[in-house]
């Protein structure tokens, strides 16, 4: 079972994230998918947690993931706080919504693997949210997985397609631009 946790702030789409990976993963017919959303104070910029259980057997599990495999992260604030590798398994990758160097991740990060994702740049470019908030969800979305090997690109537009309440197309866009990009790239950096 693959178990993977989301770091973001409230109206980013967090929670979304998590249920268009559970979308994707069942349309790529890869496997079955859980997503369990984690609210708190539940306003605008608040700390939210959300879950995504990834396996090739029935899921039976419905906690909370205590020792995910990987990390998102959607807000850079959460980069310096200890709650980010919290029980992260060791050699578990941290997946950034940044666009630092991949050595200074992996400097920052011993003991973890780490991939630097520009989703804010590439939401903004697609007018996603505004300058001050942008909506990097969809973007972490399609870099998590290519990443993670978790689906095709048709699988990945269509799931946001139809998750997203507007601008479906520049989701997908946003969706289909971060995935081509970590296609391309090596596979996460640890540091050594």
């Amino acid at each position: 079972m693959f178990e993977i946790r989301f770091h973001g702030r409230g109206g980013q789409g967090t929670v979304l994230l998590a249920k268009m990976i559970a979308d994707v993963v069942l349309r790529s017919g890869r496997g079955e998918c859980m997503a369990i959303p984690e609210f708190g104070v539940e306003r605008r910029g608040a700390p939210v947690l959300a879950y995504a259980r990834v396996s090739d057997k029935p899921i039976h599990v419905r906690t909370r993931i205590y020792a995910p495999d990987a990390v998102a992260v959607l807000d850079t604030a959460f980069a310096n706080n200890p709650a980010l590798t919290a029980g992260l398994k060791k050699g578990g990758v941290i997946v950034l919504n940044t666009e630092e160097p991949p050595a200074a991740l992996a400097a920052r990060f011993p003991g973890f693997a780490t991939r630097a994702v520009p989703a804010k740049r590439i939401a903004l470019a697609h007018q996603l949210g505004s300058a001050t908030s942008p909506v990097v969800n969809t973007a972490m979305c399609g870099a998590i997985c290519a990443i993670f090997d978790l689906a095709d690109q048709a699988a990945l537009e269509a799931a946001i397609r139809e998750a997203v309440p507007v601008k479906h197309d520049e989701n997908a866009a946003a969706a289909r631009e971060a995935f081509l990009l970590c296609s391309r790239k090596e596979k996460a950096h640890a540091a050594a």
